[in-house]
């Protein structure tokens, strides 16, 4: 993780507030391309659970690094477990899906993180990444903000990342271009 974590942990119980909710239908159309049943999923550096709340047919476990983000996901009757996105502290092949919205940006490795999440995801399921486009106006925007209030973030755009996926072993897709856009990658089912 990268120094913005004690920010997120300090700004949890406004959070929620700030923040609109997440594109539901965006992350099923990417859950909806795993090759298996999407019943268990990782929320990973998923702050409150926004993702997992959009998302309510899947038993989520919510995974962050800043405690005051999981105390709130909690509160929501979420399972959250403390954790960093480059190194899940959940076992191998355990669940269908893993989720990064509005975050991978703030992961110090990204390609660690995306390496963990095809290792901790069944033959078959979806990891689905939902994050921001610095090419485009608004994501040019989004990034000199970002940087004005001291954030260490790192935005890619979807074709690195797909990239960056593939030399994971995913195959991969972007159901959602533009600004907010979404990468899907399904783990091989003899993966």
């Amino acid at each position: 993780m990268t120094g913005d974590v004690r920010p997120f942990h300090r700004f949890a119980r406004w959070y929620d507030l700030a923040m609109p909710g997440v594109d539901a239908d965006a992350l099923r159309s990417a859950l909806e391309l795993a090759e298996r049943p999407v019943r268990r999923g990782l929320d990973v550096a998923g702050g409150t659970g926004r993702a997992a709340r959009g998302l309510p047919d899947v038993e989520w476990t919510v995974v962050d690094a800043a405690q005051g983000m999981l105390t709130r996901a909690a509160d929501r009757d979420l399972a959250a477990v403390r954790g960093d996105a480059a190194r899940l502290p959940v076992r191998e092949g355990s669940v269908d899906a893993v989720v990064v919205v509005d975050a991978l940006h703030h992961v110090a490795d990204q390609s660690e993180a995306v390496r963990e999440a095809y290792r901790v995801l069944r033959p078959g399921g979806v990891l689905a990444v939902a994050d921001f486009d610095p090419r485009t106006v608004r994501g040019r925007a989004l990034v000199a903000a970002e940087r004005a209030v001291g954030f260490d973030s790192t935005f890619r755009e979807p074709t690195a990342l797909s990239a960056d996926l593939r030399r994971a072993g995913f195959s991969t897709l972007v159901p959602e271009p533009g600004f907010a856009y979404v990468v899907a990658g399904v783990k091989p089912s003899d993966g």
